[in-house]
């Protein structure tokens, strides 16, 4: 053995050695396992990630071929409310205890933010990004079906904020079942028929589907939200500026920035309309002016929430002008 092979041998025993004892912890023969791996494939990008399968997904219900945009930008912002999902959940994991150390926070809210902040920037692709004709003729085909029901965005509100953040004023801060708290949450208000006052199917298919889960997940993150326990955090979280700065980005990013995209999108697709695919009042549930949700209640002073969205809907109708005033004439 040459001194090449030599330092190569050294380098592959003590991997060869975890290896052995990690099939043995497991009750299986290491050696059979290698031998298995001298004729084994290796393994392919497209088989990984799962290409044909995911790329199998867009099914379309009419001839209108901007459709295939509209089901493809849904889905991947579900896939993007799943890496979010992922980042709270492991902040918030009462076992790992992640929550208590600094880094962690600025770990993972930098993270969020960033998935965000190109959702965010993304719904120019739902704006301008689909023929405005198309889009009229094909969401008829998807009736009750809408964006109200997705429900890992509202599995993010649930994990980022306690219950009294997300309800009307007149039930804030009121001691009643949890039953009817829920019943009142925000978002229920965006499914009530504008012309009879009455729920929608939508609303309606949505409460049936995952009213028993939201309302596990509401228990269970009572006590171990995001805003709860940076609230219950020492001085050294809740005094850091870059800890607070990230929590209100957060709060704009999801509270105003994103419902404020939506908004915009429904409004260049449906202009003049009131309701939403699916009979949902969009004018009402979207403009942050009308819910002033906010998450994190400790990190804005009364200026801040009195005004909550105005900065952001300036800037975004700014910007808007601008673009318009760019374009070739």
């Amino acid at each position: 053995m040459n001194k090449s092979e030599l330092e190569e041998y050294n380098e592959l025993l003590p991997i060869l050695r975890k290896l052995k004892e990690k099939y043995k912890g497991i009750g299986q023969d290491f050696t059979d396992y290698l031998q298995g791996l001298t004729v084994a494939d290796g393994l392919k990008y497209w088989d990984y990630i799962h290409i044909d399968a995911l790329l199998g997904l867009q099914m379309p219900r009419t001839p209108y071929k901007d459709e295939i945009i509209f089901i493809t930008y849904h889905q991947i912002c579900e896939l993007y409310f799943k890496l979010i999902k992922l980042e709270i959940s492991q902040l918030t994991d009462l076992e790992e205890k992640e929550y208590l150390q600094k880094a962690n926070w600025i770990k993972r809210i930098s993270r969020v933010n960033n998935y965000f902040k190109h959702l965010c920037n993304s719904f120019d692709i739902m704006k301008s990004g689909m023929d405005r004709h198309d889009f009229k003729a094909f969401r008829m085909a998807l009736l009750p079906a809408s964006g109200f029901q997705a429900a890992q965005f509202r599995h993010i509100e649930i994990m980022s904020t306690n219950l009294n953040e997300l309800l009307p004023e007149e039930f804030k801060g009121k001691d009643i079942a949890l039953e009817t708290l829920y019943d009142n949450i925000y978002w229920k208000a965006g499914g009530i028929d504008l012309r009879t006052q009455t729920k929608t199917l939508t609303l309606l298919q949505f409460e049936e589907r995952y009213d028993g889960e939201f309302l596990k997940m509401i228990k269970k993150y009572k006590n171990r939200n995001i805003a709860y326990l940076y609230d219950a955090s020492d001085d050294e979280i809740k005094q850091d500026e870059e800890v607070k700065t990230l929590l209100k980005e957060y709060d704009q990013y999801i509270n105003v920035y994103w419902k404020l995209s939506h908004l915009m999108a429904s409004g260049r697709h449906l202009p003049g309309a009131d309701q939403g695919t699916g009979g949902t009042n969009w004018r009402k549930y979207l403009p942050p002016k009308f819910q002033r949700i906010t998450f994190f209640e400790s990190v804005w002073t009364a200026t801040e929430k009195s005004e909550w969205g105005k900065e952001a809907v300036t800037k975004m109708f700014k910007q808007r002008i601008e673009k318009d005033w760019m374009k070739p004439k």
